[in-house]
């Protein structure tokens, strides 16, 4: 029976063994530019088969949280270098979670001070995280403008651009941030999609941007090393779907043509429950449709899981298990899992903002 500590493949990326860091944003690249002490997190964590980054704005346009890494500059890309290099000297593999904010973002945070952008001009009920004399601060976001559909192949440009910056700075691969109520999903959903356009109404519409955006990043670098992260039931950031089951059975059919590294799920609402009565989703169906239309891209699954829930997926298929706030406390998670050892506590004071204090001390077992 195939384990949790078996080395596998996503796409052209051999894993040492099926668990993953998720993505998680710690608010600590002042300037968005990468530095050392980011250097230093991500090598902590290089057991891990796979460590995806934080989300990593591909443009200005995309910033939606203060002191979040970007990759559109050259101050940028030299950070990530440092970074990416760190990870590799440690045995571990590295790739980038490409992200657009969309409409979650604050007039502060954008060139200009411009309004926030979205596929409507429909306002996020949620917070962003701005600083104030360096203290993370949550603020109600900013009213977005809609785009207009000449600036879309723009934002894909952006994409294509930020993968082959990422390879360039020494990534394995890319994630492209599909989720959690930013751009993409924005576009995806009925509740922040109210377009009349090619981009709009329909299923078929309101999945054109996610699918142009995978397809050229996958140009760009490799549908090998392309991979995309998709939350069909979450609410987070007030982003909700008329009929998600339709919706991503038509997006996961005509992703599996073309052979992406891995496709990674967020089962149930993002850091809540992995169950919603009131959203019901069958991602066993979901899987089922993106092997039956030819996808043999990794399967990861996210939300809340822990050793014997991660070995019980794998056990029934899954390939790759992501785990999120317990690789903030526990730098060698892999170890831990595999000797069945307690858990550090993460501390929440310190998921956001400030320096090692809550980000590169916290002990291993050893």
């Amino acid at each position: 029976m195939t384990t949790l500590f078996e080395p596998t493949r996503a796409g052209d990326i051999a894993l040492a063994n099926r668990i993953a860091m998720a993505p998680l944003t710690r608010n600590r690249a002042p300037g968005a530019i990468p530095n050392a002490l980011m250097a230093q997190y991500y090598a902590q964590r290089a057991s891990a088969g796979l460590l995806i980054s934080e989300g990593v704005a591909i443009s200005p346009q995309g910033q939606g949280y203060a002191d979040v890494p970007g990759l559109y500059s050259t101050e940028q890309l030299d950070g990530w270098k440092h970074v990416t290099s760190a990870v590799h000297q440690a045995g571990g593999k590295i790739v980038a979670q490409l992200w657009h904010v969309g409409r979650v973002s604050h007039t502060l945070l954008q060139p200009g001070n411009a309004a926030p952008v979205g596929p409507s001009a429909v306002r996020a009920k949620t917070k962003t995280v701005l600083l104030h004399d360096g203290v993370p601060t949550f603020t109600e976001t900013s009213e977005p403008r809609a785009l207009d559909a000449a600036e879309l192949p723009g934002i894909v440009q952006d994409y294509r651009h930020a993968a082959r910056h990422a390879i360039a700075s020494g990534f394995d691969g890319v994630e492209i941030h599909g989720a959690n109520g930013y751009l993409i999903d924005q576009f995806l959903k009925t509740g922040a999609n109210q377009r009349e356009d090619d981009y709009g109404g329909s299923v078929k519409n309101r999945a054109r941007l996610a699918l142009e955006v995978v397809r050229a990043v996958a140009d760009e670098i490799g549908a090998g090393r392309t991979a995309i992260r998709l939350s069909p039931v979450t609410p987070a950031n007030d982003i909700v779907d008329d009929d998600p089951q339709q919706l991503f059975d038509y997006l996961l059919h005509h992703l599996a043509p073309l052979g992406l590294a891995y496709i990674h799920i967020i089962e149930g609402a993002t850091g809540g429950p992995r169950e919603l009565p009131e959203r019901p989703f069958d991602y066993a169906a979901l899987k089922a449709v993106y092997r039956s239309s030819g996808g043999q891209g990794a399967w990861m699954v996210n939300n809340g899981y822990d050793l014997a829930l991660a070995q019980n997926a794998v056990a029934e298929g899954a390939d790759i298990v992501s785990f999120g706030r317990p690789y903030i406390a526990n730098p060698d998670l892999v170890e831990r899992l595999q000797r069945g050892a307690p858990l550090n506590t993460p501390d929440r004071a310190t998921f956001y903002g400030g320096g090692a204090q809550g980000y590169t001390d916290y002990p291993t077992l050893d």
